[in-house]
């Protein structure tokens, strides 16, 4: 994804982050502040986000506390902005502890998950949902369609300027070449073009 973004004209700061290391409060201060500081130095426009699961919580969660910083488009892939029932069924495992850490404990669906207890996005989102799986185990899971991970419903969030299912699994999505395509089409023009909206 990030060699075709910078194809399309974008500068990209692709952001490595310890995902299992703190919670979604200190890892979005962490991770989103220092990608604007990053951004700003570098001088950059406007400033968009790409962001793959965790991730699009770190946004909503630093968009929360700064409510002016998110000022660019956003793109979601496979974002738990409903939680996600594997976290309410497998989230007090020990070896899902050691997995996923406390940021991944934090992403259940009950209303005091961070994910249900952040509210309305207040930036101009694209949501892209997988609904393709590679673990038929946590599909059982899940109900409805979904991508292993997280179901097509609770990606979505209140605020979003668009949504769209694309036939791609959670750990391969920014490898997609539809997904590609239609991230770069968002980022652009704030919306998905090519299909009527959901």
């Amino acid at each position: 994804m990030q060699r075709a973004l910078e194809a399309a004209g974008f500068d990209v700061l692709n952001v490595d982050y310890r995902s299992r290391e703190a919670p979604i409060e200190q890892l979005s201060e962490q991770v989103v502040g220092q990608a604007l500081a990053d951004c700003r130095t570098r001088g950059a426009g406007p400033i968009h986000f790409v962001a793959h699961s965790l991730g699009g919580i770190l946004l909503r969660q630093y968009a929360d506390r700064h409510p002016q910083a998110i000022a660019g488009r956003v793109v979601m892939l496979g974002p738990p902005n409903q939680g996600t029932e594997i976290v309410d069924r497998l989230g007090g495992w020990r070896v899902f502890s050691l997995l996923n850490g406390p940021a991944g404990r934090q992403l259940g669906t009950t209303r005091d998950s961070i994910p249900r207890r952040l509210g309305p996005v207040r930036f101009c989102l694209g949501v892209i949902a997988g609904s393709r799986s590679l673990n038929w185990i946590n599909s059982l899971i899940i109900p409805g369609p979904n991508d292993g991970k997280v179901s097509v419903e609770r990606t979505k969030v209140a605020g979003m300027s668009d949504h769209l299912v694309v036939a791609a699994t959670h750990p391969l999505m920014m490898r997609h070449r539809e997904v590609i395509a239609r991230t770069i089409e968002f980022l652009r023009h704030g919306q998905f073009r090519t299909h009527a909206p959901q």
